[in-house]
């Protein structure tokens, strides 16, 4: 359906606005240090208020921090290397990077891209990109390190705007980080504070792990439909043509046919794939294996990660000439880390930020107030739920852990919608509300983690990008993703369709 010409114009105007209010900030290392200072100044406002809450879970008084205290100050000092070493991402993407490295510095990825855009139809592309991130979900956060780069590179491979590739793999991968085929990492991790926040109800209660299951695999598809349409309709025409910058290096997505010798590669890494992927196989699945246990297996997965980039790299380069002994597989990772310099430097700004965002209890204060609020004003029903989804969404923008948001609201929000009328909603129910209001504002706040590293992957093709730029690609996305996927809950629950195996949509006492 297309679009109208003045809508589509307002839209744009709206987004180079936000676009250019972002981008009109100091650099993103810059703009942390300055949240950093603007934190400090608001927990000592906050603690010179007495501003305080009561953790629903525990009761416990959770009272706002000055940053500025002695102990702040000298807890900033002494930890500041252990605070940018536990960075979650750091570790995950360094040590993915290494075998991500070989795979691309001997030409593996240019040529798998290269064979993979000749075999998807460009009209697939979008909708194969946006699914291949809703899946990498069951690699835990893999999919920011790997699938994010991957679709700005496909789309620059097949003549479109890189960004727009980038935009719908990130939509993809965080605004449908709860949606997928299969269960993931999130759905026991979820379900373990679910149920005991449920037993404050009912003390039998039990929330099975596959609580969520037919709805997440619902939104799988109508993301995929909403994120293609969304990109080619409203993000590419936004964007325009894509003109590189001078001193852009097209190498890994040059166009051409592959040569025999490539091909050659090809055939060995993708036999040494098979081989890996039969050693993952034979880790986990056999009964006593080392990776027999699912939280195991998890825990694994950047290990795993790292051989399996690793050895087939290693495979297509010995093949193609590109290694003639370890020393070159031990430059091509050292140039990787070196490639990775100024995400590195993010990081240790973001790591602080988020740090001392934490050590001021900010973020528990707002999440705890802002259910409070929710909870006062005595919505019942499905207004309650869509109230519930906004709120988390906005609470989303401040927190970006999923189990630690839902560890504070779970208390909260289980037991009242659990009571919220005749019949009130299932455990399962406020979980399902919960995970779409978790999502789909991931991709809008520079908190998320890995923002630092979308903006790192975006300014390899777009030396000017920043949080702006990042925020106005995204928006589209948030809303539609936000729009759909709350509909569909809404029309799910009135329906009274089943949720997941096990799980029960009201709960009768």
């Amino acid at each position: 359906m297309p679009v109208d010409t003045e809508e589509r114009s307002l839209a744009d105007r709206a987004l180079d606005s936000i676009e250019r209010t972002g981008n009109a900030l100091p650099d993103p290392v810059t703009i942390f240090f300055i949240f950093i200072g603007l934190v400090m100044v608001a927990s000592w406002l906050a603690h010179t208020a007495g501003i305080s809450v009561v953790h629903p879970g525990t009761d416990e008084t959770i009272t706002a921090q000055n940053l500025f205290s002695d102990e702040n100050v000298r807890r900033l000092f002494t930890d500041m290397a252990e605070t940018f070493a536990d960075f979650p991402p750091l570790g995950l993407v360094l040590v993915v990077m290494l075998g991500i490295g070989v795979a691309d510095k001997t030409g593996l990825i240019s040529a798998a891209l290269k064979s993979f855009v000749a075999s998807v139809p460009n009209v697939l592309l979008t909708g194969a990109l946006i699914f291949a991130g809703i899946m990498s979900s069951l690699a835990v956060d893999a999919g920011y390190v790997v699938v994010i780069p991957l679709g700005a590179v496909l789309f620059y491979g097949v003549g479109r705007h890189p960004l727009a590739g980038l935009g719908a793999a990130f939509a993809g991968v965080s605004a449908g980080f709860s949606a997928n085929l299969l269960l993931t990492s999130l759905d026991p991790l979820l379900a373990s504070f679910t149920e005991p926040a449920a037993q404050l109800i009912a003390s039998d209660y039990s929330v099975p792990v596959t609580g969520n299951w037919w709805l997440m695999i619902a939104l799988t598809p109508v993301f995929i439909v909403v994120g293609s349409y969304v990109t080619e309709s409203i993000v590419e025409p936004h964007l325009g043509a894509y003109t590189p910058p001078d001193d852009f290096d097209a190498e890994e997505v040059e166009d051409g046919a592959l040569t025999e010798t490539e091909r050659r590669g090809l055939r060995w890494a993708g036999i040494v794939t098979g081989a890996a992927l039969l050693g993952v196989v034979l880790l986990s699945v056999p009964e006593g294996a080392p990776l027999a246990e699912f939280d195991a297996l998890i825990e694994s997965i950047v290990a795993l990660m790292v051989f399996l980039f690793f050895l087939p790299g290693l495979t297509y380069g010995i093949v193609v000439g590109e290694i003639e002994d370890d020393s070159d597989v031990a430059d091509m990772m050292a140039d990787t880390m070196a490639d990775m310099g100024a995400y590195i430097v993010l990081a240790f700004a973001a790591a602080h930020f988020i740090a001392m965002f934490e050590w001021s209890n900010l973020g528990s204060i707002i999440a705890i107030s802002g259910a409070d609020l929710l909870q006062s004003v005595g919505f019942t029903g499905l207004p309650l739920l869509f109230s519930f989804i906004l709120v988390s969404a906005l609470i989303n923008l401040f927190v970006g852990s999923a189990s630690a948001k839902w560890a504070i609201m779970a208390p909260v929000f289980v037991p009242m919608l659990m009571l919220a009328g005749e019949p009130g909603y299932s455990p399962e129910t406020v979980q399902a509300a919960y995970r779409i209001g978790d999502s789909f504002t991931n991709i809008l706040t520079p908190l998320l983690p890995y923002f630092p590293l979308v903006i790192i992957f975006a300014q390899r093709y777009d030396e000017d990008a920043g949080i702006g730029s990042i925020i106005a690609l995204m928006v589209p996305y948030s809303v539609s993703f936000g729009v759909v996927s709350i509909f569909v809950f809404l029309v799910w629950v009135l329906l009274g369709l089943p949720l997941g195996p096990g799980a029960e949509l009201y709960y009768t006492g």
